[in-house]
C-alpha cells in the first residue's frame, strides 16, 4: 500500500518537509516527485509561484499493524509497553508485548488482548485487501490459555461421560472454541457443540448419543436390551461408528473470526 501527501513550500525542500509532516514521517523515510518548481515573482511583483511535491510511502500489513497498535497502547496509557515484532512466513505477523503494563493489556481471561488483536488484524487486511494473521501475545500467555482450555475441554467431557449430563461453558471466541472442540473429540463417548450467537456463543459438551453404553461391575448396561443379538461384520462396524466431529459449530465468525 502506498500513502501519499502533497507539500507546498517557498521550496523544494520546505515542499519536502511539508509532505513529510503529513505523513508522519522523515524526508530520509520518503520518496519525492517534483509537481511544480518554485519560481521567483518577477520585479517581486508579478508572477510567481511556490513549489509543489508529492511524498509517498509503501508501508505493510505488518508496519500498518504496529502503527495502529502503537496508537491505540498510547490512547490507553500505556506507553511503557514495548513491542518486538516478527513476521512469519504464513503472510501474518507475531507482536509480542512486554513492560510493566502488559497485565492490564492481557485484562479478564485475555479478553482485552483479544480485543486488541482483532481491531489491529482489521486494520492490517485493508492494507492489500488479502487476508494477513495479526498475532498479538505477551510472553507465555497464548501458550499457557490453550493449555489450561485443552485441560478443561478432556475434563468435562470425561464428566459427560461418567454424569450423561451436558455442561456448558462460558462464552468464546472461535479459536478459543476450537481448542475445546479438539480436546473433545479425543475423549471417547463425549462430543461438544456450540449454541448462542455472536458476543454468546459457547460450547456445550455432553455425552456421545451415538456411542456404546457401558457396562456396570454387574455386568448388565444401563437400558439394558433382552432382545437377541445379531452378529455384525468389522465394515459394517466401522461404517457405523459415530462420527464424532463438533456439532453446530456453523460458519459465524463472531467477534473475533477468521481474523484473530
Amino acid at each position: 500500500m502506498i500513502k501519499e501527501a502533497i507539500g507546498i513550500g517557498d521550496t523544494e525542500l520546505q515542499a519536502q518537509e511539508d509532505a513529510c509532516r503529513q505523513l508522519g514521517v522523515e524526508t530520509y523515510e520518503a520518496e519525492f516527485e517534483i509537481i511544480q518548481r518554485a519560481e521567483k515573482k518577477v520585479f517581486g511583483l508579478f508572477g510567481g509561484c511556490k513549489a509543489k511535491v508529492r511524498a509517498f510511502i509503501k508501508t505493510s500489513p505488518a508496519d500498518t499493524a504496529v502503527d495502529f497498535l502503537k496508537k491505540v497502547l498510547v490512547g490507553m496509557g500505556l506507553e511503557g509497553v514495548t513491542l518486538d515484532v516478527k513476521e512469519t512466513d504464513e503472510n501474518g505477523v507475531t507482536i509480542d508485548l512486554a513492560g510493566e503494563d502488559v497485565g492490564f493489556v492481557i485484562g479478564r481471561r485475555g479478553e482485552t488482548l483479544d480485543a486488541l488483536q482483532y481491531l489491529t488484524g482489521l486494520v492490517a487486511n485493508h492494507v492489500e485487501n488479502a487476508y494477513y494473521k495479526v498475532t498479538i501475545n505477551t510472553g507465555d500467555f497464548r501458550e499457557k490459555r490453550e493449555k489450561t482450555l485443552e485441560i478443561l475441554g478432556r475434563k468435562l467431557a470425561f464428566k459427560a461421560i461418567k454424569t450423561g449430563h451436558k455442561t456448558s461453558l462460558e462464552p468464546m471466541n472461535p479459536y478459543e472454541r476450537r481448542i475445546i472442540h479438539t480436546a473433545v473429540q479425543k475423549v471417547n463417548g463425549a462430543i461438544s457443540w456450540s449454541e448462542g450467537e455472536n458476543l454468546n456463543r459457547h460450547v456445550v459438551i455432553g455425552p456421545d448419543p451415538k456411542a456404546p453404553k457401558s457396562f456396570n461391575r454387574g455386568g448388565r448396561s444401563r437400558g439394558y436390551d433382552r432382545r437377541p443379538k445379531r452378529s455384525v461384520s468389522a465394515p459394517e462396524l466401522a461404517e457405523d461408528a459415530p462420527k464424532r466431529a463438533p456439532i453446530n459449530e456453523g460458519d459465524g465468525a463472531g467477534l473475533y473470526g477468521r481474523i484473530g
